[in-house]
């Protein structure tokens, strides 16, 4: 018995001895796992800008967690000059991917240059920036001059002997609104429409904003009979006016209605034929762009994503479901 105690008691203090060398080691495999992490820095735009940035933002989120191998953070602001603070943050903290999708497409050329001297891969996402190829590794985009071109070849396939259009415009400036403003832009400089109130939703693309264009293209007795709304979300404060004003629209209606970016609610009042079309601008660009990091196969240069444009005679259940983006109201549902 005295010996089995002598040996319990040196058992004891052996463990006491070993215990911190075993928690050190615990800490350590902890830092080791973490330090494993794929270092990510995000600068998107705010997730209130439309329904199109949420499903972006939550994408993105998503994606690029830990548990799929990422540390990685989300910086969401439409001022452009925040965002190049961010970018310059995560430059300083070493990241080792900086994914962009700029409020405005110029203004970024240090920055940019910046990362690239400290070796960070720089990978543009939705929009475009005004830069030299050379300051970004890859880009995964949507391709606003195609969607503008798109819409516009629609617009002017409509049976009307004069086209009069009212524009409504995103945040000025950004790449979004660059390449869907244009095609209309030529379009008018070629006598081929003509645009009879121009108006914008401002930074935050606004229904309220959208709405009001509409009401002062009314008051001041403007005669159109199409609206290209730059976002779903102003196709339907733009819509909101015309109602109040008793202007019929849609399917057999005066004024022919255009949005952009595939949000269910929009697709179901293209069916319906509340409204006449929509153009998708699709947002999932993360899964595309973790599938490029994890494989260390970046391309090099502009990877454009293919997009639609659903009209009242063309859309279907399972273009809507394949397609759109965020709650679904259902089928036959108006969102007014």
């Amino acid at each position: 018995m005295k010996k089995v105690s002598i040996f319990c008691i040196f058992a004891l203090l052996l463990i006491i001895m070993l215990s911190p060398v075993m928690v050190f080691a615990g800490g350590s495999k902890d830092t080791d796992s973490a330090g494993d992490l794929i270092r990510v820095g995000i600068v998107n735009l705010p997730p209130e800008e439309s329904g199109y940035r949420q499903a972006n933002v939550e994408a993105m989120n998503n994606v690029f967690s830990k548990a799929n191998g990422y540390d990685a953070k989300q910086t969401n602001t439409g001022d452009n000059s925040e965002q190049i603070a961010a970018a310059k943050g995560y430059i300083r903290d070493g990241v080792d991917y900086l994914l962009i999708s700029a409020a405005n497409a110029s203004g970024w050329d240090d920055t940019l240059k910046s990362a690239k001297d400290a070796g960070i891969k720089v990978i543009l996402f939705d929009r475009a920036i005004d830069t030299e190829k050379s300051n970004y590794q890859a880009a995964l985009l949507s391709d606003m001059a195609y969607e503008g071109d798109t819409a516009v070849a629609w617009v002017l396939g409509l049976e009307f002997d004069e086209i009069n259009v009212i524009l409504i415009r995103g945040q000025m400036g950004s790449a979004a609104e660059i390449g869907r403003s244009a095609a209309v832009l030529k379009a008018e400089k070629e006598g081929k429409l003509n645009i009879v109130a121009d108006g914008t939703g401002g930074d935050s693309w606004s229904l309220e904003e959208a709405r009001k264009v509409v009401e002062a293209a009314i008051a001041a007795g403007k005669d159109f009979n199409v609206i290209y709304a730059e976002n779903d979300g102003m196709a339907q404060g733009a819509v909101q006016a015309l109602e109040a004003a008793g202007i019929t629209h849609g399917k057999g209606g005066k004024v022919k209605i255009i949005g952009f970016d595939f949000n269910r609610f929009a697709l179901r009042n293209v069916q319906a034929g509340y409204w006449d079309a929509d153009m998708q601008c699709n947002p999932r660009q993360a899964a595309e762009i973790s599938k490029w990091i994890k494989s260390g196969n970046l391309p090099d240069g502009i990877v454009y994503q293919e997009e639609l444009l659903l009209t009242t005679d063309t859309i279907t259940d399972e273009d809507i479901e394949k397609w759109g983006i965020n709650a679904d109201p259902g089928k036959g549902v108006i969102t007014r």
